[in-house]
């Protein structure tokens, strides 16, 4: 198994269905599997991915551009596969709270048509994108991937992506304990990068303090946060995470699950700090309300996957400026209110 296989002493490259292949994760995974070497099918609607993150790859992948909840369409896409890579969902803390119904929907119908996909077709290996936020507020930092996953209030519609994500994890090693030679399970944590959207802090932090600097060319900035800033979180840049999908692709074993990320735990006031130091300003944190559901802190322990070989290189410091810079030269493809 892993990134390729082989038959006696040759190696053959497998083929791969990538779901969510042109969003920001998925296309990064693509472009590294194409360079690798690896077929790839991407399936994609292109709700939120564009065929233009993959670049001049894009000629080198079949693009299926369908909705994860057709069924017909995702069995069709699974044909002749080696492995499934499942990352089709709906992203953003903004769409958690104004869409939950579409998260829910496109999470479960989802896996369900994906795995009735790899049954159809006898595909051996399936890989699923979970997430940090179905463990909500962890019980120990750094958090290992065996801590107790919940979802605390049914009646907050934040937790309609982690309550997809949990039923999809569920789904995976249940029906994976059968028929499959490999199922996996990642969870990422804050991966961030050029081109990552529009509905996360980073963007939104760079945007804003764009928006402020344009009506005051000098002097401190106030800067407004949710909550005291005290909050924390551990930032992954989307090249060492692709690194370690490769690392699990290469030697994760069946029915495990893997955290991917970088232990660097960052405050969001020092978020703030960072991101005017980029536009050379200094800021007055202005405190604000916490969003209903939000966790005081979050850092993943990646010894799991250390131990098969991952280790991030990129700081958030030196990660930092390639995506705010990307924004700042891409400001004309902000979306419109």
């Amino acid at each position: 198994m892993g990134e390729g296989f082989c038959r006696g002493s040759i190696y053959v490259a497998k083929k791969y269905l990538v779901t969510g292949g042109t969003g920001f994760i998925g296309s990064a995974i693509v472009s590294r599997l194409v360079r690798k070497g690896e077929t790839v099918v991407c399936l994609d609607n292109n709700s939120r991915g564009a065929a233009r993150k993959l670049g001049e790859l894009a000629s080198d992948i079949e693009l299926v551009e369908a909705d994860i909840r057709d069924s017909d369409a995702v069995i069709r896409a699974a044909r002749g596969v080696d492995s499934v890579l499942h990352l089709a969902f709906v992203n953003g803390t903004e769409f958690f709270y104004k869409q939950p119904e579409t998260v829910l929907d496109v999470g479960v119908r989802g896996m369900i048509n994906v795995l009735d996909a790899c049954r159809t077709h006898h595909v051996p290996e399936l890989v699923l994108a979970s997430s940090s936020e179905v463990y909500q507020t962890p019980p120990s930092i750094p958090t290992d991937e065996s801590v107790p996953l919940m979802i605390p209030d049914v009646l907050n519609p934040r937790y309609s992506y982690a309550g997809g994500k949990l039923i999809s994890e569920l789904m995976a090693i249940n029906y994976g304990r059968t028929g499959f030679d490999r199922v996996m399970i990642f969870r990422p944590h804050n991966v961030y990068g050029p081109d990552m959207g529009w509905e996360h802090v980073l963007p939104q932090f760079v945007l804003r303090m764009l928006d402020s600097i344009a009506p005051q060319p000098s002097g401190s900035l106030r800067f407004g946060i949710q909550g005291d800033g005290t909050q924390t979180r551990a930032f992954v840049q989307i090249e060492d995470f692709v690194d370690g999908i490769m690392c699990m692709l290469s030697h994760g074993e069946h029915l495990n699950i893997y955290h991917i990320g970088n232990p660097e735990e960052i405050s969001i006031r020092e978020v703030a700090v960072q991101v005017a130091r980029f536009f050379g300003r200094e800021i007055e944190i202005v405190c604000g309300p916490e969003a209903p559901g939000g966790t005081p802190r979050r850092c993943p322990d990646i010894s799991k996957l250390g131990r098969l070989g991952y280790q991030p290189q990129i700081s958030f410091e030196k990660g930092l400026p390639s995506l705010a810079q990307w924004y700042v030269n891409n400001i004309s493809l902000r979306p419109k209110i």
